[in-house]
């Protein structure tokens, strides 16, 4: 079985390096360079020459299989972006809504690899299997500004096609087999919408399908905080649960029945839930576990693991970028690695009860699972989740409960909903457990630590560190390990410190990188304001963004929060930011070009008992030592005109924000209010030419010019702006260069 780790570890290895560090017109040379050295090892006559042989070939194979892969996949599909095609294309999934109409997953007729195509609503009538024949406009998925590329070529995407013609819908193969388990996946999902509503409906449609959309901002974002999100990713554990039922309803001693009824469920599952990486790593695994004692073999947790990473990226060598398939992976390796060992240390020699044989199996998968997955976290998104532990603790064993008993009320609501329903009232008190246990533990202060905070990345290297020496001292007692705990902890504490001691001027702002659009923070003696919170790209979730660095600061609620006007790049992140922090006061324009988004903002606002005021005259707000004034809107025409100008002053210092005011609406700011000249100003409308006048610039005297602004289509910043800024001396500072912009006032 290690032959076969070695080979496919060997090209994993391969395909990693090829995606992440080897140019392309490299590959075909390396792998051939790795051919010829792994048959020069055939002159040694022992088990190195073998093992020599085997991880070369793996590698040859890797560097090769990338290289035909872009050729043959990747090549064709991008060879048509930028053009208009009439296409046929056949839906893998059902559609679901967008802004703008409905998006679906397609296989295009006659080419490899998949597409994203995005036409009217129509589409959420379709089924999978069924085709599309549309005239559409080709994008390349890889480049798509301002987004998660690999979000899609991790899963063989590379083109996208928006409609542009008449659709035409025929039948196509939707009733052939291989949409079956979609189909199912599709009436699981109704079914459970029927027996559960709420959040509830949504944990149960994540943990039962993997379909995760549902579920509320506040629901998720609890769920993170609290370290529990996992538990919604299909993987390892809720093949364990389909493994539990299959044992209790065929008898534990039938092996073969097991194996059998478990390799054709198991394969139908991760249908099912879409294929995504950590259920097909799972289901892999979990096939060759079972089947291993039927040949006769041991079953090998490090040979399983690699066998299912090959065969991943065997399919799509894209996957290798996948952060479903680097977490899950490496959770897997930390379990198989750190757990046993982990558990060996603190069970000792004395025997103990039930309950902390449970706890210290809990504790032991759990830090085995983050060993790994600790720095992706961090890399990813920015949280070092420290309650962990104790979260997967409370709520693991009910996770199994709400899978378990959730299916069986699912199955039985198929055939009579009374049953169903009343098969529906203990997951459904479990599936509350979780929601509400996740929400107590995420107001936990200190739950997690974020890496806003700049110093917490060097903590968590010196931590490795700390634990690697401790794993490496002799003798093996369990002290070593309990004082390398508690020096992380003391270290931690004074890293936290640290982060919040780097905001202790009179007044800091801070200008968030959320790419295209604007949030800008301001703190003054422990108190703060949010002036706008919102990103047009779904990459940033601006609210999330706002709250770790509002939490690196030590705040705890949210004093202020300024909304300019109602552009999804000035207001796409309040939902999330409302979800993780509590806000006392916002402040909005009255009017807005889409009502309905306003009445949105306000019902979320009015949801999370934030009190809404509307600044329709200058407002003074006292924020610490500083002092914050809100100017009405002076333009009459679209939003960006009606936008609110926030003026904050800290003695002779000041700092302007303009939201998305044009050059006329700033002549009519400079008009309607004494402004004195300013240290500091944000760039109108993310540095566009129409803003940031020659009027506004000499009549303030800028020192120093910020502009929020990520990767766009409009030119943002025009060159004409930057001219006019160098012009005038000065001093400039971009988020898309430079990141988080921190300035100090005193």
């Amino acid at each position: 079985m290690r032959k076969l780790a070695l080979f496919t570890g060997a090209f994993s290895l391969g395909i990693f390096l090829a995606q992440y560090l080897l140019p392309v017109d490299w590959l075909l040379p390396m792998g051939a360079a790795a051919f010829v050295l792994a048959c020069g090892r055939l002159v040694l006559r022992n088990h190195w020459g073998r093992r020599a042989l085997l991880a070369g070939v793996g590698l040859a194979l890797a560097f090769g299989w990338n290289w035909l892969y872009i050729r043959q996949v990747q090549a064709p599909l991008e060879a048509l972006a930028d053009t208009e095609q009439s296409v046929t294309m056949t839906l893998c999934d059902y559609a679901v809504k967008t802004d703008y109409g409905a998006k679906v997953t397609v296989k295009l007729e006659g080419l490899p690899g998949k597409a994203v195509y995005y036409g009217s609503e129509a589409l959420l009538s379709a089924s999978p299997g069924q085709r599309v024949t549309d005239t559409v406009h080709l994008k390349n998925a890889a480049h798509i500004r301002d987004e998660d590329v690999t979000a899609f070529t991790s899963k063989g995407v590379f083109l996208l096609a928006y409609q542009r013609g008449e659709v035409t819908l025929d039948a196509g193969t939707s009733g052939a087999p291989r949409w079956w388990p979609t189909r199912v996946g599709h009436a699981m999902r109704e079914e459970i919408a029927a027996l559960f509503d709420g959040d509830t409906a949504a944990f149960l449609t994540a943990i039962l399908t993997g379909d995760k959309s549902g579920l509320s901002e506040r629901a998720a974002a609890d769920l993170s905080e609290a370290g529990l999100y996992h538990i919604l990713a299909v993987s390892g554990m809720h093949c364990g649960f389909l493994l539990t039922l299959v044992v209790l309803l065929t008898g534990r001693h039938r092996r073969k029945l097991v194996a059998g009824v478990m390799l054709i469920l198991l394969v139908f599952y991760a249908l099912l839930t879409g294929g995504s990486p950590s259920v097909v790593r799972a289901c892999v695994m979990l096939v060759l576990l079972l089947a291993a004692p039927l040949f006769d073999r041991e079953s090998d947790g490090p040979t399983s693991l690699l066998t299912a990473l090959f065969l991943i990226l065997l399919w799509n060598p894209f996957a290798a970028a996948s952060i479903s398939l680097q977490l899950s992976f490496a959770a897997m390796a930390g379990i198989l690695w750190l757990t046993p060992k982990l558990y060996n240390l603190l069970m000792g020699d004395k025997k103990h009860d039930k309950v902390f044989h449970f706890t210290v199996a809990s504790f032991s998968a759990t830090m085995g699972a983050l060993v790994f997955t600790v720095p992706l976290s961090a890399y990813y998104f920015g949280t070092l989740v420290l309650i962990a532990p104790l979260s997967n603790l409370l709520c693991l064993w009910a996770a199994s409960g709400v899978f378990l008993l959730g299916l069986l009320a699912v199955l039985a609501g198929f055939l009579w909903m009374p049953l169903g329903m009343l098969l529906a009232v203990v997951p459904r008190l479990l599936a509350g457990y979780i929601l509400a246990a996740a929400r107590l533990l995420a107001k936990i202060p200190y739950h997690a630590v974020y890496f806003s905070n700049p110093y917490l990345k060097y903590w968590l290297a010196f931590a490795y560190l700390l634990f690697l020496a401790a794993y490496l001292m002799k003798p093996k007692a369990r002290r070593k390990y309990a004082v390398a705990a508690l020096a992380a902890v003391l270290t931690l504490a004074v890293t936290v410190r640290l982060g919040a001691m780097r905001y202790s001027a009179g007044l800091e702002a801070v200008m968030l990188d959320v790419g295209q659009g604007q949030c800008v923070l301001l703190a003054s003696g422990g108190e703060y304001a949010l002036v706008d919170c919102g990103s047009g790209s779904s990459w940033y979730d601006a609210g999330e963004v706002a709250a770790h660095q509002l939490k690196t600061m030590g705040c705890t609620e949210l004093d202020y929060m300024i909304l300019s006007h109602y552009d999804k790049d000035h207001i796409s992140g309040v939902t999330g930011l409302l979800a993780r922090m509590d806000v006392a006061e916002v402040l909005v324009t009255e009017g807005a070009d889409d009502e309905v988004v306003r009445a949105a903002v306000l019902e979320t606002a009015a949801a999370h008992g934030a009190e809404v005021r509307t600044v329709t005259e200058e407002i003074t707000l006292e924020l610490g030592k500083a002092r914050l004034r809100v100017f009405p809107p002076v333009g009459d025409g679209n939003d960006n005109e009606r936008s609110l100008a926030v003026l904050a002053s800290l003695g002779e210092e000041d700092l302007l924000l303009t939201g998305d005011l044009d050059r006329a609406a700033e002549r009519a700011l400079l008009a309607a209010w004494d402004l004195p000249d300013i240290e500091y100003l944000t760039a109108g409308h993310h540095g566009a030419k129409t803003s940031t006048s020659e009027e506004l610039l000499d009549a303030l005297k800028p020192e120093m010019v910020c502009i929020s602004v990520g990767s766009n289509s409009y030119g943002h910043p025009a060159r004409e702006t930057l001219r006019r800024l160098g012009e005038r001396g000065c001093a400039v500072c971009r988020t898309d260069l430079h990141g988080n912009i921190h300035l100090s006032l005193n």
